[in-house]
C-alpha cells in the first residue's frame, strides 16, 4: 500500500515486529495493541486518527492459529481466545472505523477470513468456527454498509508460507504423530494448483480491492488459494 502511494498506520502485539517495519518503511505510523481488547483499539484508533486525518481503507488481518485438538480436548479458554482474535476483533475495529468511512463518503474494509472458513476443517473447530463468521460479518456489513458507498470485501487466503504456517504444520504433525514432512506433502496436495501462497499474493488482493479495478465489489468472499480442493486428511 505504501509503495501505492497510501499512508498506512498499523498495530501489532509484536513490538519488535512493528519495530522493523518502521525500519523499512519509515513513513508508517505503528502502535503496540491488541485488536482483542476495546481499550486498544480505541487508543489504536485515536492515534491512527491523528496521524492520518481519516480512514479510506480498513483492513481487518489480525489472527491466530487456535488449538490443534479433537473438540473435546479443546479448553474453554482456547476457544474463546481464538474467537476473541479472529472475529471480536473485527467487529472491535469495524464499529471505531466505520463513523469515519462514513465521513469520508465511502472506502473500503477488507477482512481477512480463510479457506477454512469455507470448508470443514476437522481438529481446528475454533478457527474454522471464526473464519466462517468472518464471512458471515462481511456480508451483512456489505448490505449494511452499501447505501454509505462503503464496499466490504473477505479475502480467504489458503496456505500462506512463512513462520506462522511453519507453527500450524509442526502442531498438526504432533497431534496427528505424524513428520512435518508429511503434513506439509499433504497441504500441499489439498489445493489444484500444488502450491502455497505468499503473503505478498494476499497484499496483492487488498491492493485491487482498493483500486479503480475493484469499485464494483462487495459483499464477496474471494480466495487465494491456488484453488483449495478439501482441508481433510
Amino acid at each position: 500500500m505504501v509503495a501505492n502511494g497510501a499512508q498506512v498506520y498499523i498495530c501489532d502485539v509484536n513490538e519488535s515486529a512493528l519495530v522493523a517495519c518502521q525500519r523499512a518503511l519509515p513513513t508508517v505510523g505503528a502502535l503496540k495493541a491488541d485488536v482483542a481488547d476495546a481499550t486498544q483499539v480505541d487508543r489504536f484508533f485515536a492515534a491512527a486518527l491523528t496521524q492520518l486525518g481519516g480512514i479510506d481503507l480498513l483492513v481487518n488481518n489480525a489472527g491466530i492459529a487456535g488449538p490443534t485438538a479433537p473438540v473435546e480436548e479443546i479448553t474453554v479458554e482456547q476457544w474463546e481466545q481464538t474467537l476473541a482474535v479472529n472475529i471480536t476483533s473485527q467487529f472491535l475495529c469495524t464499529r471505531r472505523a466505520t463513523p469515519h468511512l462514513k465521513a469520508a463518503g465511502g472506502g473500503l474494509i477488507v477482512n481477512l477470513s480463510s479457506a477454512a472458513g469455507l470448508f470443514g476443517f476437522p481438529n481446528r473447530t475454533p478457527y474454522a468456527a471464526a473464519k466462517w463468521a468472518v464471512i458471515g460479518f462481511t456480508k451483512s456489513l456489505a448490505m449494511e454498509l452499501g447505501p454509505y458507498n462503503i464496499r466490504v470485501n473477505a479475502i480467504c487466503p489458503g496456505i500462506v508460507e512463512g513462520e506462522r504456517q511453519d507453527r500450524v504444520i509442526a502442531a498438526k504433525a504432533q497431534a496427528e504423530g505424524r513428520t512435518v514432512e508429511a503434513v506439509r506433502a499433504q497441504i500441499i496436495r489439498q489445493n489444484s494448483m500444488g502450491t502455497f501462497v505468499q503473503a505478498q499474493d494476499i497484499a496483492n488482493m487488498v491492493l485491487f480491492l482498493a483500486s479503480a479495478a475493484g469499485s464494483k465489489i462487495s459483499g464477496q468472499a474471494l480466495s487465494v488459494d491456488g484453488h483449495t480442493e478439501t482441508l481433510r486428511t
